[in-house]
């Protein structure tokens, strides 16, 4: 197994980042797309491609894998978008879950006052309307009327059906304090002011725990998990410096919040929220059981204490840690290549458990058709294991740039001694070196680096 040639060598890293390269990035190489482009676009809703596809499932069976299948005291649940009326009147949904809103005299265009600088971001018009109050649900209507009797509401917060939902997972799993419950799914919010690509959106894809637990132990509790989700985003490639935890002050507060911290990472933006870790205390299932009628209290076995549980909730977005392992694993460097020629290589330094595809297969020669069956049957052995695709729509430089562009781990490339040796050439996406790999010895030596 000896080095054979490296690609080029560095000149000279650069780690700046702005969002329009992201955004740029996202549009080319097929991981983010504007909703209904070709209709002119709907403002603030975003459609995933094929790579964005692969990479926010693989954050999302990241964040399962570590919250539900590595602990043995959270279950999963998967509850409707829909729900009873009654549910967020219960909440204080419906009274409360509103942002002020005020108008541009000028240019008639609608913002929150806490986002305004004295002038309109639209016009730079300064005249504005007296604030109020706008509510953040949207509306739909059940039924073939809509009426009042219809109407039922997008969930703002997925966290409501895993309360209302309380005593079904203590009947079917009989669970002990303490114990979570996780999901995620899709909410919907009306924000005033949605921006930054897919940071703040109306449609948007959460992952959220609420952790019941004994109400002398929630403090601790709350330390705990607010250590092992700021861990979880360094575990899976964030640089350290770039996060942060940010205490939430007392007027910052739900009401029915004791206290929150907030993990934020520093986007080209600015430091901003990826998940917030609240405790709730006993506010949800005793609201709950109030509007209800139903007794949501738990009783311990033992003792014959019964009891509302506190609830940890530690709260994130898909979409923004997705935003954030993006953003983060973007980098430029200036190559040299063999001709002496200098360019720039873009390429998504994305954690193995994260990047969207972790082998290409790549023929050196299209033309020839014992390379291409050769290079298609490798894809169809190694596809079985890994997320593999295979390319041959370009040159080999081309498609080298355009699996780092897209967080490739390994690109292998079959040439004409391939057919011969039974060797072919294996590429690392951050080294760019590259080693001969017997055929035969592919798939033991690529389970090895994904292993390591």
């Amino acid at each position: 197994m000896a080095v054979s040639r490296r690609e080029g060598y560095f000149l000279k890293p650069n780690s700046i980042v702005d969002m329009e390269k992201i955004v740029a990035l996202c549009k080319r190489r097929g991981f983010i797309f504007q909703s209904s482009e070709i209709y002119g676009g709907l403002s603030s809703v975003w459609d995933y491609g094929p790579f964005g596809a692969e990479l926010k499932r693989n954050v999302k069976n990241a964040w399962w894998k570590t919250v539900i299948h590595e602990r043995d005291d959270v279950v999963g649940l998967d509850t409707g978008i829909l729900m009873h009326p009654s549910t967020w009147k219960a909440s204080g949904h419906i009274d409360t879950f509103n942002d002020l809103v005020v108008d541009c005299k000028k240019c008639k265009k609608r913002f929150r006052p806490d986002h305004l600088k004295g002038k309109c971001p639209s016009c730079g018009g300064t005249d504005f309307t007296e604030p109020r109050a706008f509510n953040l649900m949207l509306k739909t209507y059940l039924g073939p009327i809509e009426n009042e009797e219809g109407l039922t509401y997008l969930r703002p917060e997925t966290a409501q059906g895993i309360f209302v939902n309380f005593l079904n997972i203590l009947d079917t799993t009989h669970r002990k304090l303490p114990f979570g419950v996780a999901q995620t799914g899709k909410s919907f919010r009306n924000e005033i002011t949605p921006g930054n690509f897919t940071f703040r959106t109306r449609e948007f894809e959460q992952m959220e725990i609420e952790y019941f637990t004994h109400p002398k132990d929630a403090e601790d509790c709350h330390k705990k998990w607010i250590e092992e989700r700021f861990n979880w985003y360094l575990k899976l490639g964030l640089k350290k410096d770039k996060l942060r935890l940010r205490a939430h002050d007392k007027d910052e507060l739900a009401h029915y919040s004791t206290a929150c911290t907030d993990i934020e990472y520093e986007f080209p933006f600015g430091w901003s929220e990826l998940e917030g870790i609240a405790n709730r205390t006993d506010f949800d299932l005793k609201q709950h059981s109030q509007v209800s009628g139903r007794d949501l209290r738990f009783q311990d076995n033992i003792t014959n204490e019964k009891f509302f549980p506190f609830v940890i909730e530690p709260s994130g977005g898909v979409d923004r840690a997705t935003l954030a392992f993006l953003v983060d694993a973007y980098h430029e460097e200036q190559i040299q290549g063999a001709n002496k020629e200098e360019n720039t290589r873009v390429v998504l330094r994305l954690s193995k458990e994260l990047a969207p595809v972790k082998i290409a297969v790549l023929p050196l020669l299209k033309k020839n058709a014992d390379i291409v069956t050769l290079a298609k049957k490798i894809k169809q052995d190694l596809q079985k294991d890994f997320v593999t695709v295979y390319d041959d729509s370009a040159a080999i430089g081309k498609l080298y740039r355009r699996q780092d562009e897209v967080g490739t781990f390994y690109c292998i490339t079959v040439d004409v001694q391939s057919l011969e040796d039974k060797q072919v050439t294996v590429r690392d996406r951050d080294t760019m070196k590259q080693e001969r790999i017997s055929v035969d010895r592919l798939r033991e030596y690529l389970a090895k680096q994904f292993l390591t």
